[in-house]
């Protein structure tokens, strides 16, 4: 981690999505397809990390605190967790080797993607993805159904 802080458990938590071999997760990858992504957004205020593997699990990660793991216990969510990971797939060819995994500026959304080849990333403002003005769009939105899918199961145990 940068500077002097040392690292807060979510921090360690994103790391681990974005360096632990797939074996860690249980997770036999596939040639070509993705098995991993990580959407990372940063407001003002703090960033959130929403986190996707291809068996579903998902968790969703702020950096002011708090979040929401254990997608794959919960269908809806592993559905729309697979749904997101399916979507980064089609669109591997729009990324490009990731030579850091830091947190984007504000007002930019950034993706990780681990295919059995690596780790690759890109990034648009949020602004563009969530108006589908990007190519990248679609995984934006899908990453966002996975965030939806979350608030249904909080809400239904209120």
């Amino acid at each position: 981690m940068a500077g002097d802080r040392s690292a807060s458990p979510i921090d360690e938590l994103r790391d681990l999505a974005l360096s632990a071999p797939p074996a860690e997760f249980g997770i036999q990858p596939e040639v070509g397809r993705a098995w991993a992504v990580v959407m990372d957004t940063t407001y003002p205020e703090g960033s959130v990390s929403l986190i996707a593997l291809s068996d579903g699990s998902a968790s969703l990660y702020r950096s002011t605190g708090g979040g929401m793991i254990g997608g794959q216990g919960r269908e809806n969510v592993a559905r729309a967790a697979q749904a997101f990971v399916n979507e980064a797939t089609r669109h591997l060819l729009r990324f490009t080797t990731a030579v850091a995994t830091g947190l984007p500026p504000p007002g930019i959304t950034r993706f990780y993607v681990r295919t059995e080849a690596g780790t690759v990333t890109a990034e648009a403002t949020e602004a563009d993805l969530g108006a589908g003005n990007h190519p990248l769009s679609p995984l934006f939105y899908a990453g966002h159904e996975v965030i939806t899918q979350f608030r249904a199961v909080t809400d239904a145990g209120k």
